[in-house]
């Protein structure tokens, strides 16, 4: 497929660059498996203030006072469950996960196809930037330590729901700002047509990637990176 006059590539991750398994089946129950682990690590900064976060939207949402913290972990385990889109949740996962990087537990999953289009596009003077609901550090972290290397130098910006919602066309807006790029000159790839729908809706060009379980249900579809010819 020729997409033309694109100087930015903004690509999601799960379903798009990595497989869907991958989360469910890696990460989410490494997540779970070293949940406990926070309570000695709560002399950090950034876990305190997870759990500080997660005390808020308790008493917000449940109108209860939360400060044990084992009622914390517990309910960051309950949101994990969920699936909650929520800022202490993706803050402590990408916590964890990081120790799983470093140690060589875990290696991100990243399509072949993946590596091979992030170079092209590189040699042809495209930018690309990373949208994800994970945290940013967890996305540095995939491609930080993927199986096809370290494909964090193929980045120049990342976002994730701190910027807004996936859904929403004005994050698209703040997005196109930040990076100083017109939005008719932006490509969004993603396996969600939700989130095709407000990048479109943004000014984006738009394409969708039908990985395995996917169904394509948008204009413009893939199968894969290699399918996707840009021209400036």
């Amino acid at each position: 497929m020729k997409v033309e006059n694109i100087d930015f590539i903004l690509t999601d991750i799960e379903g798009t660059t990595t497989s869907i398994s991958f989360v469910y089946e890696v990460l989410f129950p490494y997540f779970r498996e070293n949940i406990s682990k926070l309570k000695t690590m709560i002399h950090l900064d950034e876990v305190a203030e997870a759990f500080q976060q997660t005390a808020e939207v308790v008493e917000q949402e449940e109108g209860r006072v939360v400060t044990d913290h084992d009622e914390i972990i517990a309910m960051l385990l309950k949101w994990s469950l969920e699936d909650r889109k929520i800022k202490p949740l993706k803050t402590v996962q990408g916590f964890l996960w990081r120790t799983g990087y470093e140690s060589g537990e875990i290696l991100g999953h990243v399509y072949s196809d993946v590596p091979v289009a992030l170079e092209k596009w590189k040699k042809e003077g495209v930018q690309m930037g990373v949208f994800s609901s994970g945290s940013i550090a967890a996305q540095k972290l995939i491609f930080g330590f993927s199986e096809q290397g370290d494909l964090t130098p193929f980045f120049s910006a990342y976002f994730d729901i701190n910027t807004g919602g996936k859904r929403d066309a004005e994050t698209y807006e703040i997005i196109a700002k930040n990076i100083s790029v017109s939005n008719e000159h932006i490509l969004f790839l993603s396996d969600i047509v939700e989130e095709l729908v407000a990048a479109d809706e943004a000014g984006f060009q738009t394409i969708q990637l039908v990985r395995e379980g996917n169904t394509a249900n948008w204009k413009s579809h893939v199968s894969d990176f290699s399918e996707i010819q840009i021209e400036k």
